[in-house]
Parts: C-alpha cells; structure tokens; sequence
C-alpha cells in the first residue's frame, strides 16, 4: 500500500475512529472538520463562562472504545476519567410519581415494586432478560458486520432463537406483553427516541439498548466533548493531519472513482480515498458537489428521525431532587410523536429531558449555586423547511418549563443558548435538523441505512447515520467498518 492517501470529510466520532484504523496502518490521512473543533454531534456551547455539553451526555458500550484506543497502542483510561453511575435516570410524571431506574437490575425491580407493585417487577425482570437475549443475537451478527440482511442474520445463529427477538412487531406491542402500568410503557417506550424514532413504530429489537444500558453507563470527567479531544489526541499521535476550519465543497471525481475533494478555498486535495463522515444525504442532496448525488440513495424526507430543542444554560433550581440524568413525561405521550413526526410541529406534550451536569460524579453538590443544565425536547426533522422563529422557541420554552413546574422542578433561567432544527440543519447540512439519521420504523428500517462502501469506487461512508446506526459508540462502529473496507479497496487496487 506504500504511501496510499486518504481524506476524510467530518471529523465526528466515525470520521476519527476511521481516521485512527488508517492511520495507524500506514495510511497518511487528512480529516477535515468544517467547525473549530471535532466532535460532530458531541459539542459543547457556552452559557456565560461556562461550557455546557449540548449532544450525547453519557458513555455506553464501553468495550467498543476500549478496543480502538487498544488496538491503537494506548488505552482509554489514558486519555478519559470515567465514572460508573449508579441512578441511570430518575423519571417523573405530571400525573404524580417519580421512579429511579439504577445499574443494578435487582434494585431497579425494587422501586418498579414499590412504584407499581410486585406484578410490574417481575414484568421488568422479563423484559431484561428478553431484551438481554435480543442483545447478544445482534451484538455480533448486526451491530458489528460490516453489511448485514435478514439472510446473514437467520444464517449467523439460530433461525428459531433469532424469530424470538420479535423482528416483526412494534416496540409498543412487545412491552404491552411486560407492563400494563401507562407510566411504564411511557417510561421504556422512550428508548426508541434514543434512535429519534417512535416506539409505537420502531421494531421491539430496539429493546436491546436497555440491556446496554445494564451493563454500564459512565460519566466522562470533564464532560462528553473530552471523548472528541481524547479521539483528537489519539488520531493526531498516529500522525492524522487534523484541519478544522476546513469547509468541504466537493468530492472531484475523476476516471470514475473518487479523487479527492475541493475545499471551499478553492483547495484541492488528492486522494486515493475519500471517507465522508458527514450525514450521507448531503451527499444525496449536493451539498459536496454533483459528481457524487449518484454514489448513495437518494433518501425521502419522511423517513428523517427526529430532531429536538434544547436549552444549554446556568440556573438555579429547586423543588424537584434532580440527577444527573432525568427524564419529564406529560399525560398524553402518544401525541408527542402524532405531532412531531406526523404533523411537523413541536409538540404539546413534551417528554423533557433534563441532563444536570454538576451532579452524579464524586464531590459534585450544586447546593443552590448556579448549575450546568441541558433541557432538550423532542422537534420534527423540518428545519430546512420551517424557519423557526424567537417567538416559536420560547412559546416552546413556556410549554416546556411550565411542564417542569407542574413535576415539581423550577429552573431560574440564566444565561442560555437555544438550538432548534433550523440550527441543527445549518449544523448538518440536507438532513432538517434530524440528530439520529433515518428513522427506524418497520423491521427492516435498519437494513434500508447504507453500509460503509458506496456505488462510487474510492468513496466511503461513515458516522450515525449509516450502519449500524446513530449514537456515539455506534458511529465509532461505523468509522471502524469503513476504515476496513478503505483497506481493503486500497490492496485491491
């Protein structure tokens, strides 16, 4: 392979992951990030002096960033201070009632039976258990080949015990078989909003993440963005040339194959590869140039995921006991998702998310001081259709703190940054503001994401919204998968 060159567009979790394989194997590789630093959706926004972490606020999967740093001749804990946490969210209900879900499944049993009563607990014990089995058959056959279908998946175990992970029936339905408390099925149905779908479309293998969530979550010290300088760090040690400022205009095409890119200076950087890390519609919709709209599917606007609002501030709270994670459920949930996904307004009815980012690690006390929030709810994926206005968003503020109140938790707006889906669009451009890529609904929603190779010889893709799909340990996954399949075209050639 000698000196092979290959560039890489995006410089979130999948484009250093993919930056970090290549390199360290020889290939001289240039990333570029069209903001001030990496991290895609891992960022963080100034509230007054303070950061606060305003994309995924937790660390799961932990094996999965293990092995890169490993194979990468470092280690994890080199570079991040982690902390397993204990209260994985504390939940509660403008109807009444507030339920702590914890890392031990045994003591979450024990507040779902003393929130519910003893038939739920066992109901919970069941569904772990279901979902820990639906976990351990796609973990390897899915979540960790480069391109799967339903053939390679019947085929990798078996048939019998795959039918049993429920790949034809809505997530709703398959926890209607553990819960018949409303609050519940509220409560666990929001895992499918983890992949910015709705649980009452989403497949039920989506149960999977629950059993994820069991095998640990970690606070990151210093907060989430320390992942993007820690795989910085990593990736510029094994010699990645890491531009930032570096907006992309278009992947040249040459002799059929991908040839490199043209920056938006008019820089033109030659490769033998290209990996573009970015959402695979702005490839589709032009936003890197006309030669390559053919190299991907052209996808449809309604099968966009969700997108949000959120407000990342200082303020001081009281009355409700916050954590570090937290979740605000209304009455009538279905309607959140009849609104947003359906309507393409925000919703009435948020479920509100609350990530407290002075609680949950070791000497943390906010002790009625100002204190790091993120308030985030869920929006419809149209911001590059509907200009949402200052009038709408705090109209949605109103809606959303009120509800707050009605929980128990008053929060003193300080200093703040508001982001809706016409920011998260200009963010990530052709995508409407949509955070998780496509939406997963059906049971073959997830074989319908593009894999790592692309119709056009020497272009790639990588990040969350491709195989195996959004979330940070998911699109480091997919930077993985694409850096092998860049090797592989390479030797090949």
């Amino acid at each position: 392979m000698g000196t092979s060159r290959v560039t890489i567009i995006g410089g979130g979790a999948g484009g250093l992951a993919a930056s970090i394989d290549l390199a360290r194997r020889g290939v001289a590789v240039t990333l570029l990030e069209a903001a001030p630093y990496c991290g895609g959706k891992i960022r963080q926004l100034r509230a007054g002096d303070l950061g606060v972490d305003a994309g995924p606020t937790v660390l799961t999967m932990r094996d999965v960033f293990e092995s890169l740093f490993a194979d990468a001749g470092t280690s994890l804990t080199d570079h991040l201070t982690l902390h397993r946490t204990d209260v994985l969210v504390r939940h509660s209900w403008t109807s009444g009632g507030t339920l702590d879900l914890f890392g031990d499944k045994e003591r979450s049993a024990a507040a779902i039976e003393a929130f519910a009563g003893k038939a739920e607990a066992q109901g919970f014990r069941d569904f772990i258990a279901r979902a820990a089995k639906v976990h351990k058959m796609l973990d390897g056959p899915f979540m960790r080949s480069p391109r799967p279908t339903p053939l390679s998946l019947a085929t990798a175990g078996n048939p019998i015990k795959m039918w049993g992970v429920s790949p034809f029936t809505t997530l709703w339905k398959a926890l209607g078989e553990h819960f018949h408390d409303p609050r519940l099925l509220q409560l666990f149905g929001r895992y499918a909003t983890y992949t910015g779908s709705s649980p009452f479309e989403a497949p039920a293998t989506l149960m999977l993440i629950v059993s994820v969530e069991q095998e640990g979550v970690w606070l990151v010290e210093g907060g989430i963005i320390r992942i993007a300088k820690a795989l910085s760090d990593v990736a510029a040690l094994k010699g990645v040339n890491i531009r930032t400022n570096a907006k992309v205009a278009e992947i040249v095409v040459k002799n059929g194959r991908a040839a490199g890119v043209k920056l938006a200076n008019g820089e033109f950087i030659e490769s033998d590869a290209v990996v573009c890390a970015a959402d695979f519609r702005a490839i589709a919709a032009g936003v890197f140039g006309r030669a390559a709209i053919k190299a991907v599917p052209q996808p449809k606007p309604n099968t966009r995921s969700l997108s949000a609002v959120t407000w990342a501030l200082v303020g001081k709270t009281e009355g409700f006991p916050l954590v570090r994670h937290n979740v605000f459920f209304a009455e009538n949930f279905r309607s959140e998702f009849d609104d947003t996904l359906g309507r393409g307004r925000l919703p009435n009815y948020p479920t509100i998310y609350v990530c407290g980012q002075d609680r949950g690690q070791p000497g943390q006390n906010p002790d009625g001081q100002p204190e790091r929030l993120l308030v985030q709810v869920n929006a419809p994926p149209n911001g590059d259709s509907h200009q949402y206005t200052a009038a709408e968003i705090e109209q949605c503020a109103k809606t959303t703190f009120a509800q707050l109140e009605r929980c128990g938790l008053k929060i003193e707006r300080g200093t703040e940054q508001t982001a809706s889906p016409t920011d998260f669009d200009k963010l990530f451009p052709a995508t409407g503001g949509a955070l998780f890529g496509q939406l997963v609904h059906g049971s073959m929603a997830a074989f319908h994401r593009p894999g790592s190779k692309t119709a056009l010889p020497g272009l790639y893709l990588a990040g969350g919204s491709v195989h195996p799909g959004p979330g940070v340990p998911m699109a480091l996954l997919s930077g993985r998968l694409a850096a092998a399949s860049v090797l592989k075209g390479l030797t090949s050639r």
